[in-house]
């Protein structure tokens, strides 16, 4: 064997053992969504994901995470932003996923009363989805929260209404109140133009859901896109009265903020907090990247706009405080009045009013803002909607400001 061989080899053979030795002892990354069977009676017909991430400790918390219509459990997981701060702060997740026999185009059935109601349903099944995890996972009972995209989002509200005992917060996204709708029919005109209720109409609604419950409830998160056609923005203030008169807090704001993405945020004491992602469609706010509060993936239900999944987690304190607090461009100020609004003149009126006096038009029978022609619902003295002026003859849906 040449000289040169001779002194080569030995050092290419210590070079590709340190290479296997730092190959072994570099544990490979292996956690990944799992389908779970046998996690109960499961009379919602629901099938049941979970994800833990490596190294998950004893006590974690868990995240319930529901997928929106046309969608599944896996598409929510790749695209939401949850899996990233599930790895980065080791909590679990559960991803319940509706099968097309229950419904035909994937949605949760918020709509149907028999798996909206405790102890039945689809609610039930979830509410076992939780259960298994705490049981087997060893996650925190005392740490359960619950979040979801449209008919997902509906059925979280579901679940705090009919589970207050089992959840500490959810954040619904693009949803619904609660029992808003009772049949098929009756979900089309909850989701547009939306159904004004009183707060205490609402709230009598989540009471009756699991009546006598004297416990601590759920905080509330709200999220809406400002542009939202397919569930109407007025959604996002119906939730608001629902769920403040539920938690016993005024409808109006004591602070506001302006966050990444065109988001405003108007706080409710500790209890309800209401994010407005202003132009955003149908959506789950996302926003990609690598930096700490960016998530997700872009696609047709997930708009690039603020990372919805980082500030949920970090209000719900699944960082265990290791994470900056998310700090609005503005400082907190108090919510505008009803002639100011959060940038212009901010009025507050019937659909009928509003055209009367120059600040929309009707079509069709149907009411839309000037400018950025919102709709706002039927033409009729009923319908009531806040518009805030953001330039000349440019009016937006603003129903939590004005």
């Amino acid at each position: 064997m040449p000289r040169i061989l001779r002194l080569v080899l030995p050092a290419f053979a210590a070079l590709a053992a340190a290479i296997a030795l730092t190959t072994v002892s570099t544990p490979a990354y292996a956690a990944t969504l799992t389908s779970v069977a046998g996690f109960g009676s499961n009379p919602g017909n629901l099938t049941m994901y979970s994800y833990r991430p490596d190294g998950l400790p004893s006590g974690a918390p868990l995240v319930v995470a529901m997928h929106g219509c046309t969608q599944n459990a896996n598409d929510y997981f790749t695209n939401s932003g949850w899996r990233k701060y599930a790895d980065l702060w080791h909590f679990a997740l559960v991803l319940p996923e509706q099968k097309s026999a229950n419904n035909s185009t994937s949605c949760f059935n918020w709509f149907e009363t028999g798996d909206t109601a405790r102890g039945g349903g689809e609610a039930l099944s979830i509410k076992q989805m939780v259960d298994y995890a705490v049981a087997n996972y060893g996650t925190n009972a005392a740490r359960v929260y619950v979040t979801g995209l449209s008919a997902g989002g509906a059925m979280t509200a579901v679940m705090l209404a009919t589970y207050p005992d089992v959840f500490a917060g959810g954040a619904i996204m693009a949803g619904l109140p609660y029992r808003c709708a009772t049949s098929t029919t009756s979900a089309y005109s909850c989701m547009n133009p939306g159904v004004d209720k009183t707060p205490a109409a609402w709230g009598d609604l989540v009471r009756a859901a699991y009546s006598g419950y004297s416990g601590a409830r759920p905080r509330v998160a709200i999220w809406h896109g400002t542009s939202d056609t397919t569930v109407a923005p007025a959604n996002a203030t119906e939730l608001r009265d629902q769920w403040t008169n539920v938690l016993g807090v005024s409808q109006t704001p004591t602070s506001t903020a302006s966050l990444p993405g065109g988001t405003s945020l108007s706080n409710y004491g500790d209890q309800v907090k209401v994010y407005l992602v202003s132009g955003m469609p149908h959506a789950t706010p996302v926003h990609p990247g690598s930096a700490t509060d960016q998530c997700g993936t872009a696609g047709t239900y997930y708009k690039d706009t603020i990372c919805s999944s980082y500030y949920q987690a970090v209000d719900w304190g699944l960082d265990n405080g290791t994470a900056p607090s998310p700090t609005p461009s503005a400082s907190a100020s108090p919510s505008p009045t009803p002639s100011q609004g959060g940038g212009g003149q901010c009025v507050r009126a019937t659909n009928y009013a509003h055209v009367s006096a120059g600040r929309a038009h009707q079509s069709l029978g149907y009411v839309y803002a000037n400018g950025s022609n919102q709709n706002m619902g039927l033409y009729n003295v009923f319908t009531t909607h806040g518009l805030r002026q953001t330039g000349a003859n440019y009016w937006v849906i603003d129903d939590t400001a004005c």
